[in-house]
């Protein structure tokens, strides 16, 4: 009996030692649990940006202007064709090979008009004879004719008879002269220096006059055709800039305005601009031709440039009444109403000029997408301060615009 009561005694006190631990270990774990539920709190509504998710409202020399686009073509260019028809021989160069000019790129075959020029030289030979007989009947006739031996009318006779001969024999010179260029017209050669684009007709191939044989371009310099409206064209000059992106280039290229169409287009009074591209770069081992004729252009031709407190154009927000850009402030993000000016470009992102915000504040870019204001930002890595930050000064007035050059 005594030993139940010590068995009772033990299992109570295993039981009483078994629920204090598993109080101890709940304890801890609802401790854990609010710690995890206080700092995921602390936490709530943190956006950590990088230093490019943000960008500074600065002055910028903004250039404004118009949109300009269209294809690329060589300023220089020839189509070689066949004067002559007949078989096409000697033609070697394909499209990418560079030529000369003056090069001779195919022949076409010149056994038909070489023996027409030997038919023609017969003919002027037999009409220069005949000349010569003319000649020596009317000299015995002028003689004939001082001695009164013949009338004048047989004198006259053989004067129109040598000037028929004489006219014979030019008409065979001339002949002969078609002949030999026919043979000249068989050799093929190219007018410029530059590189074929098309070969348009193969080897052996019998071509009539006229027919397209090889396209040569000289990449050197190309142009874009820009297409302006009426009241558009009016702020063109000669010689203004535009910058342009190229079609398969990360590279911006600048153009110059070369010469403007003295009349408008029929039916949409459209007037077109030419803007001139120099394709020469330099490169380590020489001059490289990088772009190519067709390829798609556009950008901004300048017309006007000023310095303006701007922005970049996506990082404006319209999803409200009135315009506004997401700031960062005191390490939250404070949405600032502004007021829109001029669009431009600087450097090679669009901007626009904006009145409301200081100077170089932290603008959101619109990558980012819309931030609840009050939002706390935390920066991995923070973005370069400017030399001279004035983030109480005013935003700056709009600049007087200048011409572009």
């Amino acid at each position: 009996m005594k030993r139940w009561i010590k068995w009772a005694v033990a299992l109570a006190i295993l039981l009483l030692v078994v629920g204090g631990v598993l109080r101890a270990l709940s304890a801890r774990k609802a401790q854990q649990q609010a710690l995890a539920t206080a700092s995921a709190a602390k936490d709530q509504g943190l956006v950590e940006l990088a230093a490019t998710d943000v960008v500074r409202a600065q002055t910028r020399d903004v250039v404004q202007g118009l949109a300009v686009s269209g294809s690329l073509k060589a300023v220089n260019s020839a189509v070689i064709k066949a004067r002559v028809a007949g078989e096409l021989q000697d033609l070697t160069v394909r499209e990418g090979d560079f030529v000369k000019a003056g090069q001779v790129i195919a022949r076409i075959d010149a056994s038909e008009y070489q023996s027409r020029v030997r038919q023609a030289r017969s003919q002027a030979d037999s009409a220069k004879a005949q000349v010569e007989v003319v000649q020596r009947q009317y000299d015995n006739n002028k003689a004939l004719v001082d001695q009164g031996f013949i009338s004048k009318t047989a004198l006259d006779t053989s004067l129109a008879n040598l000037n028929a001969a004489q006219s014979t024999y030019k008409a065979a010179l001339a002949a002969t002269e078609v002949a030999t260029k026919s043979v000249d017209d068989t050799v093929l050669k190219t007018p410029i220096s530059g590189q074929v684009s098309q070969r348009l007709a193969q080897p052996g191939e019998r071509v009539g006059v006229d027919a397209r044989i090889v396209e040569v371009v000289d990449l050197s310099r190309l142009e874009l055709e820009a297409t302006l409206s009426a009241t558009d064209a009016m702020d063109v000059r000669v010689g203004q800039r535009a910058e342009l992106q190229i079609e398969g280039s990360r590279q911006a290229f600048s153009a110059k305005v070369v010469r403007i169409n003295p009349s408008a287009q029929a039916g949409s009074r459209s007037v077109l601009a030419y803007l001139n591209i120099d394709n020469m770069v330099n490169t380590g081992e020489g001059k490289a031709l990088p772009l190519r004729q067709g390829l798609f252009a556009q950008g901004t031709l300048g017309t006007a440039r000023a310095p303006l407190l701007s922005v970049p154009v996506s990082s404006v927000r319209t999803d409200k009444p009135a315009p506004y850009v997401q700031a960062v402030e005191n390490g939250q993000v404070v949405h600032r109403a502004v007021d829109l000016g001029a669009r431009g470009s600087a450097g090679n992102e669009a901007v626009v000029a904006v009145k409301g915000l200081p100077e170089n504040a932290l603008v959101i870019r619109g990558a980012i997408g819309a931030l609840r204001e009050g939002t706390k930002v935390r920066f991995t890595q923070m973005p370069n301060a400017p030399a001279n930050v004035a983030a109480d000064a005013p935003a700056s007035a709009a600049a007087p615009v200048k011409p572009a050059p």
